[in-house]
């Protein structure tokens, strides 16, 4: 879908930031995302809203999470370095250090926000980009859809569904099942899926996306 003006903020500019960060060209991505060169364009330039699933093949070449490309986005604060120890610290014990220093609340009002094409809004409900997670409140206009009838979406990670109202069919596999407020849903996201709304009012949910490091 094309729309006028600069619709995604800086969600495009980080987009091609990072494309030119591991040198590849727009022809390049295109061909690795399975989208056309001129939709990669109209995305950086903030003239077209990717979908959920364009989002993601984008993403999975570009050294980037999701969490990295909502707006005011803030870093996540580095604590003082203490001495260097003499043993080396464990794996990932950098980021949980960083973590535990960080801020614990999410206000409402200043939730950071993605809306992407096919009537999807994410809002990030935490406070800063988490790495491994995509703590995310979603929803999907009637008629929304992650990916046009037909195809299916895939990336890493394990997706923990909780839908809030409206009506939500989940596709993953040859598997299709509808979920209504109350219900919860896990699927393994390496399996095709599809999400879309089949009702007549938004629905509204809490997501989860959980890819732990080197998945």
């Amino acid at each position: 879908m094309q729309l006028t003006g600069n619709v995604l903020g800086d969600i495009g500019s980080r987009l091609r930031k990072a494309r030119t960060d591991v040198g590849i060209s727009v022809r390049e991505l295109a061909r690795k995302a399975g989208v056309s060169a001129s939709l990669v364009s109209q995305i950086e330039t903030g003239k077209a809203r990717p979908s959920v699933a364009t989002l993601y093949a984008l993403v999975q070449h570009l050294n980037l999470r999701v969490d990295e490309l909502f707006e005011d986005t803030p870093p996540v604060p580095t604590p003082e370095e203490p001495e260097s120890p003499s043993t080396p610290a464990p794996a990932g014990f950098a980021v949980m250090r960083k973590l535990i220093s960080a801020p614990m609340i999410q206000h409402a009002e200043t939730r950071s926000t993605l809306k992407l094409e096919g009537g999807i809004t994410w809002e990030r409900l935490t406070p800063f980009d988490v790495p491994g997670v995509d703590f995310l409140k979603i929803t999907y206009d009637v008629g929304g859809a992650s990916c046009p009838d037909g195809l299916r979406q895939t990336h890493s990670g394990h997706e923990f569904g909780h839908l809030l109202s409206g009506r939500l069919c989940v596709t993953v596999g040859f598997d299709t099942t509808e979920i209504g407020p109350g219900d919860s849903i896990y699927f393994d996201s390496s399996t095709p899926h599809r999400l879309h709304n089949p009702g007549n009012e938004p629905a509204v949910g809490i997501w989860m996306v959980h890819a732990p490091f080197g998945e």
